[in-house]
């Protein structure tokens, strides 16, 4: 399974445009957002690419709370399933425990990846180029022995994209402490 992660694209819909393409080219079967889309293009875009997709708000999001009924953007932290996967997923990083098997959040524009006690914690950096001069997204396979990761990178004038590839171990769900 291929997930597509995105966070952070703020007014930029060109680039979330571009990562959205860049994911589905990759074979993107799912897309979650982390948040801080603040343009209804932005959710358009999700909505355009007929996946099944997740949102959440992100702190600069009040605008498009009226529009939580048409997109499935929902507040944080938002936890749901995606096969068998439990993943809760944030905009602000205030819910950093250990209580599924994927956390995924945004707002600190800086990539992040790291695995704990059997939970993947992921930032998939910034679509918006803002703080630093790169656009960023991750592709997650979820494999039943690892999580492979590809982090795809690119400054915003470029028509390319660069990756790394990160992998980390899976704990079997079924062996994986009774906490979740």
């Amino acid at each position: 399974m291929k997930i597509g992660i995105l966070s952070d694209p703020h007014r930029r819909s060109d680039l979330q445009q571009a990562a959205i393409d860049q994911l589905l080219s990759e074979g993107a079967e799912y897309l979650l957002h982390a948040g801080d889309l603040c343009l209804e293009e932005n959710l358009r875009q999700l909505e355009a690419t007929g996946l099944p997709y997740a949102a959440v708000f992100g702190n600069n999001d009040a605008a498009l709370r009226p529009l939580a009924s048409r997109y499935r953007i929902k507040p944080e932290p938002w936890y749901f399933k995606i096969r068998d996967l439990k993943v809760k997923m944030m905009h602000l990083p205030h819910y950093l425990t250990p209580d599924t098997e994927l956390v995924i959040y945004g707002h600190t524009h800086r990539f992040a990846a790291e695995e704990k006690g059997g939970t993947l914690y992921l930032n998939p950096g910034e679509v918006c180029a803002r703080e630093k001069p790169l656009s960023e997204c991750l592709l997650l396979e979820c494999r039943e022995e690892s999580w492979d990761l590809t982090h795809y990178f690119r400054s915003p004038d470029a028509t390319h994209w660069s990756s790394d590839f990160h992998c980390f171990p899976r704990t079997p769900s079924d062996k994986r402490s009774k906490s979740v």
